[in-house]
């Protein structure tokens, strides 16, 4: 399942990228290296716009990885959109970074064998019915993950579908996902993983979260020919 872990898992050259972009001299650049190594001074770097202007203004392939580029630029939206929880944001990043893979869009591991093939929030919906409380853990947790992805990214999609052929909304999706984080938050596994707090806020902030990836969605990136390139790999999953 999706962990806030982006911040963790940067890499070697996600730190030469921000060392480079950030350092206007040599000297710069060495006080910046020992910087990385201090957890609050990195939060602090990472905040910078700079950064994220570097990464839009690229043409060329980024030497980065996807879990530094979907952190500078969630937490971009986040912060301009009043939502300053780090934890939140890694938590998101994390979420794109995953969904951006089209491996992500099976349902986890942990939710057992009765939810082997399932592609539906429908499905997800009934082997609800039918789930052990530990599946039900990650079978809800996907639910609000996907509903969170699907309305961030193709939300324009989703309000397509409503006005041709009567598909619920995203505020449909919305309530669904926020009902979903809200279930979860109050389970153990939540609490051994310390998502409880990170739950509890999608379950809050969900439209809230839902409008600054709209705002990501469209004018910040795409999610490219290797990902979810198409809208119907995405929207395959309503149901």
């Amino acid at each position: 399942m999706v962990q806030a872990n982006c911040r963790t898992r940067f890499t070697a050259a996600d730190f030469d990228f921000i060392v480079r972009t950030l350092s206007r001299s040599e000297r710069d650049a060495v006080s910046l290296v020992k910087l990385l190594t201090d957890a609050d001074a990195l939060d602090a770097l990472l905040d910078h716009d700079a950064l994220a202007d570097a990464i839009l203004s690229q043409n060329s392939h980024l030497a980065i990885s996807p879990q530094l580029y979907f952190y500078v630029l969630t937490r971009r939206v986040l912060r301009r959109a009043g939502l300053a929880d780090r934890a939140l944001c890694d938590y998101l990043a994390s979420l794109l970074d995953e969904f951006s893979r089209t491996a992500a869009l099976r349902p986890p591991p942990g939710a057992g064998p009765a939810t082997r093939g399932l592609v539906y929030l429908s499905d997800l919906m009934l082997a609800l019915r039918e789930a052990s409380p530990s599946q039900a853990f990650f079978l809800q947790a996907r639910m609000g993950d996907y509903t969170l992805f699907l309305t961030g990214i193709f939300h324009e999609n989703i309000e397509r579908r409503r006005a041709r052929r009567g598909a619920p909304g995203c505020s449909y999706y919305e309530a669904m996902g926020r009902e979903s984080y809200r279930a979860v938050a109050q389970h153990e596994v939540a609490r051994h993983r310390g998502l409880t707090n990170i739950f509890n806020g999608l379950a809050e902030q969900f439209h809230e979260v839902r409008l600054a990836l709209n705002q990501l969605a469209d004018r910040l990136f795409n999610l490219g020919d290797d990902g979810l390139s198409s809208t119907s790999a995405g929207l395959a999953l309503l149901g």
